[in-house]
């Protein structure tokens, strides 16, 4: 409920000019005191007088002295100045301590490739501040970040959700990958997406970026496709996709980031696949009415340039 109009109350810079003129007897040293001309002051004395409804300066030959009334208000005014000056006081620190931390939400493959590079920069424009990382799967990052745990987050999956902002941060490709000894691994033709649709695939739990991102283009591509058979294995994190499929599990679609290494050793094969857009966005996100500052400002701006 909003509190009452305080239509009688001067503002606290006027607050202030009125204690001038009591502590120096003198327009002209509290005009100075606040960088503004005497004529300036005794137009602010003016105006103060007309809202509180009666004279609170006396101007006299030798000087300026407060009224009764206006010693009064001088007192009260001490009070209220000195509290907004331990509210100033307070939102400074809240703003410090929001300025010295900052928790990034982040989707595993933006957390486990990207990031480390974009922080190191970071921490080389913000020495002071602490930044704390979380890895989790993107429908973790939205609801993080919705609920003011994370002051910035990064999704890859096909979509932003109501209630936040984004920024593409960068382009990448989903990678089908098999064991060396898999059966794609030997094909000298891509794999068709009606074939790959079929395959029981080594996933990610369904709240995965990847897993949305890999379901969204197969529905771009197949519109109203039969459903897609249950996974051959359903594991939380990408690294252990990659164990399974390099153990012999089956194939699987990765982040082109997270296999890069693993196919150049020869661990994995990467499988064409033709019949579908893999590509995606890895986007940044923050909540709508709340947009980055701080660091959180510059680490968009950070990985945004390195986009």
């Amino acid at each position: 409920m909003p509190g009452p109009a305080l239509t009688h109350v001067p503002d606290l810079d006027s607050l202030d000019l009125l204690l001038r003129v009591a502590a120096t007897g003198s327009l002209g040293q509290a005009a100075a005191a606040h960088g503004i001309s005497q004529p300036a002051v005794s137009a602010r004395i003016r105006s103060m007088e007309r809202q509180v409804g009666f004279a609170l300066v006396h101007r006299g030959p030798t000087g300026s002295t407060l009224t009764p009334g206006g010693a009064l208000v001088a007192d009260w005014a001490r009070d209220v100045l000195h509290a907004a000056a331990e509210l100033e006081a307070g939102i400074l620190s809240l703003r410090d301590e929001r300025e010295g931390r900052l928790v990034v939400a982040a989707s595993q493959t933006v957390a486990e490739h990207l990031l480390p590079r974009w922080l190191v920069r970071l921490s080389v424009e913000r020495p002071q501040t602490a930044v704390q990382l979380a890895a989790m799967n993107s429908a973790g990052v939205v609801k993080a970040v919705l609920a003011g745990d994370a002051g910035l987050g990064f999704v890859e999956g096909p979509g932003v959700p109501r209630g936040l902002g984004s920024r593409i941060v960068t382009r990448d490709r989903l990678t089908v990958v098999v064991p060396p000894g898999h059966p794609w691994a030997r094909r000298r033709t891509p794999v068709g997406v009606e074939e790959l649709a079929a395959t029981r695939l080594v996933h990610r739990e369904p709240a995965s970026g990847t897993r949305a991102a890999f379901e969204a283009a197969l529905e771009r591509a197949l519109p109203g496709h039969p459903p897609l058979p249950d996974p051959l294995l359903e594991v939380s994190t990408g690294s252990a996709v990659r164990s399974a499929v390099a153990a012999g599990a089956g194939p699987a679609v990765l982040s082109d980031l997270a296999v890069r290494d693993d196919v150049g050793s020869g661990r994995l094969v990467e499988v064409a696949v033709r019949g579908v857009d893999l590509g995606r966005d890895l986007r940044a996100v923050w909540p709508t009415a709340q947009r980055p500052t701080g660091p959180a400002q510059d680490l968009l701006a950070i990985a945004t340039a390195r986009a």
